[in-house]
């Protein structure tokens, strides 16, 4: 027998252009009946109520909130840029304000320092600025910006805050190097200034940097005259250092072993963990 050959079928197909034209006809067919005729009257118009009403709200809804969500948007921009201009308005008053306190600082400082020049007016001072440090929080040894050419020289003694600093232990053109009285090779010769009794003021950075006092010894007080706060100054039998010029305060009193002098420790007059300008005694003193 011969195999059976089945015809393949032929899918209808109907050409998109013309299926076009009449999904358009019908379009218009009902567009003119529904215009013509009262059928979406009625019933038929209160089912389609129930569907197209909450769709209409849906739409009325989201366009609100895109609406509302877009008013936003435009005032968070609005707010983002006001707050730019702000912060550019405090950063301008923080630098003004920071140089205002730079400013105030310094003129504090000219103001101790033009009273410290009055209180030892017997003395030519000339004015310098420190520019470096052997250190970063104690200044025992520094650098000023005047010299030689400034009328400075080796033993000017150097001043700032109410009293006594140190004196210049080497010259250049335009700069000098000071050594300060809290120095470990520093010893003055004192005196204190309410009885006369004389001391050796010693430099200890030990004790300076521990309890910001300064060392001293050999203080003849026998009859126990010298309290604490009594005024401590530079003696006139010193080799280096003039008459008169205020080291600091007796802060604490201790008997020697000999029971012959006592020793103890001064709250100095200078503060050395801030120095910025100094002044600095442009006369030495006369020794024979």
């Amino acid at each position: 027998m011969s195999p059976v050959i089945r015809k393949k079928r032929k899918k209808f197909h109907i050409p998109a252009k013309y299926l076009l034209i009449v999904l358009s006809g019908l379009c218009v067919l009902m567009m003119l009946f529904t215009f013509r005729t009262n059928l979406f009257e009625g019933p038929l118009k209160t089912a389609v109520g129930y569907v197209a009403v909450p769709f209409q709200r849906g739409i009325a809804q989201i366009g609100g909130r895109l609406f509302q969500r877009s008013r936003e948007l435009g005032q968070l921009k609005d707010v983002l840029a006001r707050n730019q201009q702000l912060q550019a308005q405090v950063d301008a008053l923080t630098i003004e304000n920071n140089q205002l306190m730079q400013e105030q600082y310094e003129l504090n400082n000219l103001r101790t320092l033009f009273e410290l020049d009055q209180t030892y007016s017997d003395y030519e001072k000339t004015g310098a600025r420190v520019i470096a440090s052997d250190t970063e929080n104690w200044f025992y040894s520094f650098t000023i910006d005047k010299g030689e050419e400034d009328g400075i020289s080796v033993d000017c003694n150097v001043m700032a805050g109410s009293g006594l600093v140190g004196r210049v232990v080497s010259v250049g053109p335009h700069f000098s190097k000071v050594q300060a009285i809290i120095s470990d090779t520093s010893n003055v010769s004192a005196t204190v200034l309410a009885t006369s009794e004389n001391l050796i003021v010693e430099g200890d950075l030990i004790s300076v940097t521990s309890d910001g006092m300064i060392r001293f010894s050999q203080l003849s007080d026998q009859e126990n005259r010298v309290t604490p706060g009594d005024k401590v100054v530079t003696s006139s039998i010193s080799d280096k250092y003039l008459p008169g010029i205020l080291i600091g305060y007796i802060h604490s009193i201790n008997t020697s072993p000999d029971n012959l002098t006592k020793s103890g420790y001064l709250t100095p007059a200078v503060d050395f963990s801030h120095l910025e300008e100094v002044l600095v005694i442009t006369e030495l003193k006369k020794t024979e």
